[in-house]
């Protein structure tokens, strides 16, 4: 394995576990290039992080943008960014799908609440949904278009389970991935939500936020069935995600307060059956 290629290969296992176990099922011919997509995200969704103020947050968005436009040579010398161009270059993939992304992003710089569901679905489309479906493309160009809408389905799940699955971190930093209305319809506001306990509509604002996932899920669930073996590995996160949202449903434990966590044996188990089985018909 090239030097680059084990640089980002540690850097998605350290930053996105999940994903890189994920990628492992992935055939070993296309497994550098997806984790090339899985560091690159790792790298946007973490930039608050680690830069704290937003402008130069925007900044670094910027320079993503520019490496990616400019292709080639660009980014020399920055691991994720050479293998990045050169999975885009290798896959044909669109280059308007990683604007989108990073435009996504800039939303989690700033403190702004998310005003409605179908933002909400909006972000997790052009982040999480476009990850599956770019990831998709490098595993089989041909089959990958078929199931854009089922990836859509996916990245939504996925990502709000994620969502709340960060919410101690974003509440501690006064952020709210909540939507307005959704607070709104228990009574409840994104500043009341990351104040204190959240308020006494908190309990209810999670739950509802857990239907939404659940919603995806199972519309995902649907037509997962017809998913092809060559496209399983990009779907593989959602493996994860019923069960994450099972632990946060569970009585006493609570997404406000808490992490909900799967043991490795466990996730490498959930992993392993859907990746050599499939999703059953449901």
């Amino acid at each position: 394995m090239a030097d680059n290629a084990k640089i980002v290969m540690e850097a998605v296992r350290a930053a996105d576990h999940d994903r890189y176990l994920c990628a492992l099922y992935a055939p070993e011919d296309k497994r550098d290039a997806l984790l090339s997509l899985y560091a690159f995200n790792a790298e946007i969704a973490g930039v608050r992080d680690r830069i704290h103020e937003a402008l130069p947050g925007e900044v670094r968005l910027q320079w993503w943008r520019d490496v990616i436009a400019a292709a080639g040579e660009a980014g020399a010398g920055n691991p994720v960014a050479e293998a990045l161009n050169a999975t885009i270059a290798a896959s044909n993939l669109p280059k308007p799908a990683f604007e989108n992304m990073l435009e996504a992003r800039i939303f989690d710089l700033y403190d702004d609440p998310m005003p409605s569901r179908t933002d909400l679905e909006g972000y997790c489309g052009e982040t999480a949904a476009a990850l599956i479906q770019l990831a998709a493309m490098v595993l089989d160009p041909v089959e990958a278009p078929r199931f854009a809408e089922l990836a859509g389905r996916a990245g939504c799940a996925q990502a709000m389970t994620g969502l709340l699955l960060l919410l101690p971190l974003h509440r501690k930093r006064g952020q709210c991935f909540v939507p307005a209305d959704i607070l709104a319809a228990v009574g409840s506001s994104p500043e009341e939500f990351v104040a204190g306990d959240g308020g006494p509509g908190a309990g209810g604002a999670v739950a509802a936020m857990i239907a939404l996932a659940r919603e995806h899920f199972s519309a995902f669930e649907q037509g997962a069935s017809a998913l092809p073996a060559s496209l399983r590995p990009a779907f593989l996160p959602l493996a994860l995600s019923r069960t994450y949202l099972a632990i946060m449903e569970r009585p006493g434990h609570s997404p406000l307060a808490g992490v909900a966590r799967l043991s490795a044996l466990r996730r490498h188990w959930l992993l392993l059956r859907r990746a050599s089985k499939g999703w059953p018909i449901r």
